[in-house]
């Protein structure tokens, strides 16, 4: 007889973990299964916004966390031959982390079964179980297990998501390509952070779990044979474009091999019949702002209240997790696209530059930009029309042989600012495909040469 349960999570990294622990503390019978045997790796550019870490305290979890990787409290940032140096745990209240998932998804799984979740790694899961048209539990080699709720908490290539044939919306192309390594004995401050965009390079960096140092560098996606062919030689030569960071690597000694990721950006229907998708399993954007893990966190803080009034039969538990799904569009719209401009291939047009001055001059500036990274604030509350205008007028007359291009790049973000200034939400029930296909039709940028609002202009 199939064993039962009130919810099933497949996937028990950051999003599939904390919604387990957060499901267990309310009372639920919840078993949490991956086909992956612990502590896993997986990619991911390591980093935990503030307001992650805030979550990551109140899962219990912060504190063996923080004796194993060092609290990040302080970031230099370059744009260009600009550097701004900030202490953001000041400004937000809380640090940065940066975790090796080897590391961050084994406390946490370690966490989901102290509170109460039956664990089960090493389980892969082959299909789903459905009743009367509803998904109804899992089915594995081991034999099937039931539940009235299944999670898709699995990653972009979800096997739940897979499984009901969940159809994406609003795809981008990746315009980078992630590039990562842990070096060993670098001369770097264990409370600091590195972010820089200097022309067509990329940079993101700082200390690890284990005594590491992650640095990445992101060139454009064009340069991908390259980066195929000899990574190291590429990873080096980026590098090079911030001296000052590539001077805290000199005397250090790189463990493992060079990492790569590039992975397209979507939206993907998210609930169902007696299921629901989570973190990555459902949404993703383009990771050079970091965001990854944060959402994962901030989704399941979100889903976990929606998954009791589903299960609570007082109301349409259907709704109830569809309402969820319209949240987590809402949610993560604007900072989709700011992730997908700050992501974008080539150097960064003249207006941008432009924009990138005031914000490394503007102390105000530099703030809003960190609260718009800590998902604390909308980015178009930051980067508003007066101050594209303005910037524009700037760069009219720092770079007066350069009109036309620069009204190019205005109508440009016009263009793209009218096409997302809101998420569509997909239709309930019996019209939910519709919904979706509606969603598909209402506006996928494609990107034009260069994609002008980038780098932090998504603007409204």
């Amino acid at each position: 007889m199939a064993e039962r349960f009130d919810v099933i999570i497949v996937g028990a990294r950051c999003a599939g973990s904390p919604l387990a622990i957060l499901l267990a503390r309310a009372g639920l019978r919840v078993c949490v299964v991956d086909r992956a045997r612990f502590p896993s790796d997986t990619a991911s550019t390591h980093g935990v916004q503030p307001s992650g870490v805030r979550i990551l305290d109140h899962l219990g979890v912060l504190e063996p966390l923080l004796k194993v990787t060092p609290a990040i409290e302080r970031a230099t940032i370059a744009f260009d031959d600009d550097r701004v140096v900030t202490d953001f745990t000041a400004l937000v209240g809380a640090p940065m982390v940066s975790a090796r998932r080897v590391t961050l998804d084994a406390i946490l799984l370690e966490a989901a079964a102290a509170a109460g979740a039956e664990v089960r790694t090493q389980t892969a899961v082959t299909g789903l179980v459905e009743d009367r048209g509803r998904v109804a539990g899992v089915k594995t080699k081991s034999g099937e297990l039931r539940a009235p709720l299944v999670v898709g908490a699995d990653g972009i290539r979800s096997a739940v998501a897979r499984s009901v044939e969940a159809a994406e919306y609003h795809q981008t192309p990746a315009g980078r390509i992630f590039t990562w390594a842990y070096f060993e004995s670098a001369d770097a401050d264990d409370g600091h952070m590195w972010l820089g965009a200097i022309g067509d390079h990329g940079f993101l960096a700082f200390p690890t779990d284990a005594g590491l140092f992650m640095a990445a560098v992101v060139p454009s996606i064009e340069r991908r044979d390259e980066v195929l062919a000899d990574r190291e030689a590429v990873h080096a030569a980026e590098l090079a474009h911030w001296p000052e960071l590539e001077a805290t690597l000199a005397r250090a000694r790189r463990v493992g091999p060079i990492r790569l990721m590039s992975r397209d950006g979507f939206f993907r229907e998210s609930a169902g019949p007696g299921w629901v998708l989570v973190g990555d399993a459902g949404h993703f954007k383009d990771p050079t702002p970091g965001q990854g893990i944060s959402d994962a966190l901030r989704q399941a803080v979100e889903l976990a209240p929606a998954v009791e009034r589903a299960l609570g039969g007082a109301g349409d538990g259907d709704r109830e997790l569809h309402d969820w799904w319209c949240w987590r569009d809402r949610d993560a719209w604007e900072m989709y696209w700011f992730a997908h401009d700050m992501g974008a291939p080539g150097p960064p047009p003249l207006l941008i530059q432009e924009i990138q001055r005031r914000i490394a001059a503007d102390p105000e500036l530099t703030d809003a930009l960190l609260r718009v990274l800590n998902h604390e604030v909308p980015p178009s509350t930051v980067f508003t029309p007066a101050l594209a205008l303005s910037a524009a007028g700037r760069a009219l007359l720092t770079s007066p042989g350069q009109r036309r291009t620069l009204l190019r790049e205005v109508q440009t973000i016009a263009a793209n600012n009218w096409r997302r200034r809101a998420p569509s939400h997909p239709s309930p029930a019996a019209g939910r495909q519709q919904g979706v296909r509606d969603l598909r039709r209402s506006g996928v940028d494609r990107p034009s040469n260069g994609g002008v609002a980038r780098r932090g202009a998504a603007l409204r």
